[in-house]
């Protein structure tokens, strides 16, 4: 089943801003959007910049199918690939190119995949227990709920869900599993909220929402992707070309965060009254901080409540 759900790009007239300086001072710029989606934010680029190249990476090709469809009056500065944007820098150098003038990374779950209610990633509603990104790879969540040992999952749980009831939820899955495999969505779901205390069930949301979270980051190794697309992205930036990353959630907020601050921050010993250049930061931060959505696109679409914002610039080869 497909919802009809509005699709809003989140942040796009800012990202648009953002990647402007460099598109604008580069004769053929390109641009990587490494979570294409319904190319939302590409469009919006390809439509403000007539002189761009943009390279659409997703994992889903049920999102490339619909974004290709959708961009089709600008096929001829539009390249895709299906792949995990880890692999950015193999999509770059297969279309032929050595550096880019911006990338930007839209992270986690797409609006599309939650509204899909089959894909398995809502809580809500009845489906197959299978939260993959990419449907023709890898371990479904049931696999992961009925396979993994116990202590595995309670990891899974407390790292990727900030779950304080890791272990609750998980004695209830290996009681439940050991009687019959877990495969719906609603039953995994009906079976965390038993499992968490009545006093908590009552604030917080969905009492699923932190498990659903941690499985979904499992399935799709989402932090481990993260950790290694950024660098390789930043590799690639020319100088004056600009990094821009949206996060949903703290865990993958953090690996942006930690990574631009030590990106940016100079590796001239302290004590020196001046820098050494050989030891001068690469990178700048074009945000301060992290940015957060404008109250008019709060109020039009509520799942941009949580996103927080950051980018850099290549200041240095």
């Amino acid at each position: 089943m497909t919802s009809n759900t509005a699709h809003y790009s989140v942040m796009r007239d800012r990202c648009v801003e953002l990647l402007a300086p460099a598109i604008l001072a580069t004769k053929n710029p390109v641009v990587v959007d490494a979570t294409l989606g319904l190319g939302g934010h590409t469009e919006a680029l390809l439509q403000a910049f007539p002189h761009l190249t943009v390279i659409g990476i997703d994992r889903d090709q049920s999102a490339i199918d619909r974004a290709t469809n959708r961009l089709s009056p600008y096929a001829d500065r539009l390249k895709t690939a299906h792949y995990t944007f880890d692999r950015i820098g193999d999509v770059v150098q297969s279309f032929g190119y050595q550096e880019i003038t911006g990338a930007l990374f839209d992270l986690g779950v797409s609006s599309m995949q939650l509204d899909e209610s089959d894909r398995g990633f809502s809580y809500s509603h009845e489906a197959p227990l299978d939260m993959r990104m990419d449907a023709s790879q890898g371990l479904t969540a049931a696999e992961i709920v009925n396979t993994y040992e116990p202590g595995q999952l309670v990891r899974i749980l407390r790292t990727y869900g900030e779950e304080k009831f890791a272990t609750r939820i998980v004695e209830s899955i290996v009681k439940a599993r050991n009687k019959a495999p877990l495969n719906s969505t609603t039953e995994l779901a009906a079976l965390v909220k038993e499992a968490i205390p009545a006093a908590t069930r009552r604030t917080g949301g969905n009492p699923a929402k932190r498990t659903f979270q941690a499985l979904r980051i499992e399935t799709n190794d989402e932090l481990g992707a993260v950790s290694r697309a950024l660098p390789i992205a930043m590799q690639l930036l020319s100088v004056g070309a600009r990094l821009v990353v949206m996060s949903f959630q703290s865990l993958e907020d953090r690996i942006v965060k930690e990574l631009f601050v030590a990106s940016t921050t100079s590796g001239t010993p302290r004590n020196l009254p001046f820098e050494l250049p050989e030891f001068a930061a690469k990178f700048s931060l074009v945000v301060k901080g992290s940015e957060t959505p404008t109250e008019e696109e709060l109020i039009e679409n509520s799942r941009s409540a949580s996103v927080r914002l950051r980018a850099v610039e290549k200041v240095a080869a």
